[in-house]
């Protein structure tokens, strides 16, 4: 499950296209809460576990950007 920051939902697709993700393979709420800011990755990874998305065993990769270049990333097993 890729659980990227919920800045941009054309972002977050153009990435899933990238890496010919599914949709079941990429988690995002912009549309209902829109730019959460540093609270988006783990508002969505908790959204995701809630609805059964994430299960025991999983892995999860979490991916941020901000302004200018900064960038961060985690691979989680769950």
């Amino acid at each position: 499950m890729l659980v990227p920051h919920q800045a941009n939902l054309r972002i977050s697709q153009f990435i899933q296209h990238k890496f010919k993700l599914t949709d079941d393979q990429v988690y995002n709420n912009i549309q209902k809460y829109g730019n959460t800011t540093a609270a988006s990755i783990p508002i969505a990874l908790t959204e995701a576990w809630e609805k059964g998305k994430i299960k025991e065993g999983d892995t999860v990769v979490l991916a941020a950007f901000g302004s200018g270049f900064t960038w961060a990333s985690a691979i989680i097993k769950w």
